[in-house]
């Protein structure tokens, strides 16, 4: 039964602060939060948003090793990019924190003791992963092997990035370790375990049976199969240098583990903020959220009082910690509320493929708004009309660009457009007034006055495509209008019928300013600016008299651009040249020849060289025929580089030659010698040669 709520708790997923954060990580949890958010702002709803850089577990200072830095230099750098990157995208967080901050510490530490002091953790010695060569125990993350599920040879220890599986390590099939690449052995080690299964039952009443009709299906789906499987007892510590502390006596080497401490980030966020609000003494006030003297104990009314409706919005991959181990931990803490909702979303995937950082094929935050300053709400508008919600969806830059083109552009900005430049045309830049209404403006205002319920019950529902459809839809309800009435020619005849057309059209105008804040929060901006108008609340919305005869409008302006072929195509060479790069760089090094012992090298006479002339070989496509000057002599050698380098580029150069080679007939051409080339993992060839001219001869020892 759906229950009224006095205020809203809505969080997103805190992002690893261990590397840049692409799309897909925007369509999963932050995007669809954003407009949620906005959305019960705008309905006057109290309401506290929370996020902030998750900067615990392994996966910090294992890119600190790849980096050659510090975890601390790694989550301060990712940290500051990744808010960076929310702000510009417009995501309107009342908080943006840090679990590495004293009060996340302090908190986590806290409900730690709260459940240890009651007796609910066990603590058990148990046998673990440890690399014998960097003498240590590997986390979760530190173990790679085969996914037991989908036959991944690359999942980690604690989950696959292919299938979703959350795993454990002992299930790895052939594990080995990230730091030295040898195989693990199992050694004794203490820890702290939440007994997951003492509440099998309990989360079978909440989930199964109270949420079975008002979850998503995706989230539930994952939730039972679970549960029926029989839950396990869960360590919430860890071997680790890094991360927070066991506040235990002898845990010495021990923290908490790291998907016990963050989402409890979540809370500490909460309480960052309203110490945040009674040490600067402000009036958080803007048109949609006041929290006028604001008290530092205020964070419990949001996570303590059951008149408040928590949310927490993730992707796929974190349905299992946010639906059953972190509410374990708020159930066994006692004093906490429970989520209403997790409307978590599938995977997006991108031009075919998994997105996927660390291959290469992905879109990085970062690297689109450098390339797109201006287009934030372009990329909101391509992913919620493409959201992952039930099942995975997949991003394509033709699709992005087919989205801008043809909807944003011909659909709502050429509606918008054409009202103001037809107002300022006929009306002086002026709102006219209506007369008799045709049967045609009734049924557009009708129409109008249902958009914004149909929206919000989209949004409350969290089906923010199906949402943003509709208002777009809205969009097209306007230009219908206009192509039906005609407006340009009923001037001709009709001055009151023109009139009364685009009063409609800038009332359906003004009403989209509001209705498309949540979803396109900078062109709301824009839009609110050429109609002179202020923002308004949803309440108001679906009123056909927003704006007042006689009210002066701004300047009209495009509010979208065209994007042609060669910008996509850009793009998506962009996309594939990374993938190339990316793997040429994880390709292993060919391993080191047989050992041969120093009188074996020095018996090779290497000089350098330069080449005097070169030319191809009839019926090889590989082969060059070189002059080279040896210093000692000028001699033939017969070179396997012409797919590398055409005979006049090489001509000139200086090179390395082994010059004491036994003479050979290629080609039926004697070679006496051979060009030494280094070749990179992508099979191109280059020159050795020295950093600046030498004398042909020049011994190389």
């Amino acid at each position: 039964m759906s229950k009224d709520f006095k205020r809203y708790l809505v969080t997103a997923a805190l992002p690893y602060a261990n590397g840049p954060k692409h799309i897909g990580h925007l369509a999963g949890a932050y995007i669809p939060s954003d407009v949620y958010v906005r959305y019960l702002r705008s309905a006057g709803k109290e309401v506290v948003f929370v996020c902030g850089s998750d900067e615990h577990g392994t996966a910090i200072p294992n890119q600190a090793l790849k980096e050659n830095t510090t975890a601390q230099a790694i989550i301060d750098k990712y940290d500051a990019q990744i808010k960076d990157c929310f702000q510009q995208l417009g995501m309107s967080f009342d908080i943006y924190h840090r679990t590495s901050e004293h009060i996340h510490h302090e908190t986590s530490q806290e409900i730690f003791l709260n459940l240890y002091n009651k007796g609910l953790l066990t603590e058990e010695v148990s046998e673990q992963y440890y690399d014998d060569k960097a003498n240590v125990f590997l986390a979760d993350r530190y173990i790679v092997g085969t996914c037991p599920k989908c036959a991944n040879p690359n999942a980690y220890g604690d989950q696959c990035e292919r299938c979703g599986s959350t795993l454990s390590p002992r299930e790895l099939i052939n594990p080995t370790s990230t730091l030295t690449g040898n195989a693990p052995v199992l050694k004794t080690t203490k820890h702290w375990y939440l007994p997951l299964q003492n509440y099998e039952g309990w989360l079978t009443d909440w989930i199964l049976k109270s949420h079975k009709d008002d979850w998503k299906v995706n989230v539930y789906g994952q939730c039972k199969s679970w549960i029926d499987a029989g839950l396990q007892p869960r360590a919430m510590t860890r071997d680790l240098d890094w991360g927070i502390k066991v506040p235990l006596p002898n845990a010495e080497g021990k923290v908490l583990y790291v998907w016990f401490d963050a989402p409890i980030g979540y809370i500490s966020a909460t309480r960052a903020f309203f110490n945040e609000l009674e040490e600067k003494k402000l009036k958080y006030a803007t048109p949609q959220r006041n929290f006028v003297n604001a008290k530092a104990t205020d964070w419990k009314h949001y996570w303590q009082d059951s008149e408040t409706k928590l949310i927490h919005f993730v992707g796929k991959d974190n349905i299992v910690f946010h639906c059953i181990i972190f509410p374990i931990i708020l159930k066994a803490a006692g004093e906490y509320i429970l989520p209403e909702n997790v409307p978590a979303n599938e995977f997006m995937n991108l031009e075919g493929d998994k997105m996927s950082t660390s291959r290469g094929w992905s879109i990085e935050m970062h690297e689109y708004l450098a390339d797109f300053p201006q287009k934030p709400d372009v990329l909101r508008y391509a992913l919620l009309t493409n959201l992952p919600e039930t099942k995975d969806s997949e991003f394509t830059w033709k699709d992005f660009q087919a989205k801008n083109n043809n909807e944003l552009v011909a659909i709502f900005g050429n509606f918008v457009n054409r009202a103001l430049v037809l107002t300022q045309k006929y009306f002086d830049n002026k709102v006219p007034a209506q007369s008799s209404l045709t049967q045609i403006d009734q049924r557009v205002l009708s129409e109008l006055k249902d958009f914004p319920a149909k929206i919000a019950a989209s949004i409350d529902a969290y089906r923010f495509r199906e949402a943003t459809a509709s208002v777009m839809d809205l969009a097209r309800l306007g230009n219908k209008y206009l192509a039906e009435t005609e407006p340009w020619k009923l001037a001709k005849t009709n001055m009151a019928g023109v009139a009364t057309i685009l009063n409609i059209s800038l009332q359906i105008a003004a009403n989209l300013s509001i209705v498309v804040e949540p979803f396109l929060p900078f062109t709301a901006v824009k839009l609110r600016e050429m109609l002179q108008f202020n923002q308004l609340n949803w309440n108001e919305a679906g009123s056909a008299n927003l704006l007042v005869v006689g009210h002066s409008l701004g300047a009209s302006a495009l509010l979208f651009e065209k994007m042609e072929d060669n910008v996509i195509e850009k793009q998506i060479k962009k996309l594939h040249d990374s993938k190339k790069e990316m793997e040429l760089a994880n390709q292993p090094v060919i391993p080191a020849k047989v050992e041969i012992s120093f009188d074996d090298f020095s018996k090779m006479d290497i000089r350098v060289g330069t080449v005097l002339a070169a030319e191809r070989v009839e019926k090889s496509k590989k082969l060059l025929k070189l002059q080279v000057d040896t210093g000692i002599d000028k001699r033939t050698v017969m070179s396997g580089i012409a797919e590398h380098f055409a005979p006049e580029q090489i001509i000139g150069n200086q090179v390395t030659i082994l010059v004491n080679l036994a003479p050979r007939k290629i080609m039926g051409v004697e070679s006496q010698g051979m060009i030494l080339m280094a070749e990179d993992k992508d099979g191109k060839l280059r020159l050795l040669h020295p950093n600046e001219a030498v004398s042909a001869g020049s011994t190389i020892s």
